[in-house]
């Protein structure tokens, strides 16, 4: 007795499927977990390494290939291959509940973990553990994004934080030399975007070494370069201004 299985059906285990919705019609390819980001990220080269088979289908989980008109009229080609290409590069990832909340848990700590390294409590300059953090961003109910980056998100989370705790990032060490002509007027401007000034030395040129908020390096940078004529110079001489140490919530 022989057992009859449809013509139009394949059966994949282990499978990571990539879904595009074209000409009103859903089509899906069959990859391999963790492989689809490699070759959007340009990690993978070898499509035989992402996709299980160089079918298209209708529905991956029951095993339903596409009809070859459908894939004509969706696509302008029945070139099975080019077409997994498109829905590889442009189609929609599904995961599984589980793989989601993994996901947005992995997600959750990455952006806590950055937050714990760029900022400080402004009063004593330590910096906060990551699982404080973590515990400050579950008291705010903050909800992760899955389609930002973490660095945005983290961004987002300083600025929501600020309104229930001491934090703010760390200013970052500069030390500029300018010209001593150019400097008296240019230091004028500096002003508002330095936060403390720790010394100034005037001799053949002005030197000034201060601590700025991060986020108005690149202004500064490009401020001193057109106002002195590329004659200034400027250097980081710390990233971070902190205590060494771990701040805990009182």
């Amino acid at each position: 007795m022989s057992i009859f299985t449809p013509t139009n059906q394949i059966r994949l285990t282990n499978v990571a499927v990539v879904r595009m919705k074209r000409g009103g019609k859903r089509f899906e390819i069959a990859c391999y977990k963790n492989k689809v980001v490699g070759w959007r990220s340009g990690v993978e080269k070898d499509l035989d390494e992402v996709l299980q088979t160089h079918s298209v289908f209708v529905n991956v989980s029951k095993g339903q290939v596409a009809k070859k008109e459908d894939l004509i009229s969706a696509f302008g080609t029945d070139d099975q291959t080019e077409i997994c290409k498109q829905i590889l590069t442009k189609g929609e990832v599904q995961v599984s509940d589980k793989e989601r909340h993994t996901q947005l848990e992995q997600m959750f700590r990455d952006i806590a973990t950055i937050v714990a390294d760029k900022c400080v409590n402004p009063e004593t300059k330590r910096p906060y553990t990551v699982i404080l953090i973590e515990r400050a961003m579950k008291d705010i109910h903050y909800s992760v994004k899955p389609n930002k980056s973490t660095k945005q998100q983290a961004l987002e989370v300083i600025k929501q934080l600020k309104e229930k705790m001491k934090i703010e990032r760390a200013h970052m060490r500069l030390r500029f030399i300018l010209p001593v002509n150019e400097g008296k007027k240019l230091k004028e401007k500096l002003k508002p975007l330095m936060k403390v000034v720790e010394s100034e030395d005037y001799s053949q040129q002005l030197e000034i070494v201060c601590l700025i908020d991060p986020g108005c390096f690149r202004e500064i940078d490009e401020l001193i370069k057109k106002e002195t004529k590329g004659k200034g110079s400027l250097e980081v001489l710390s990233l971070k201004d902190v205590e060494e140490g771990d701040e805990k919530f009182e």
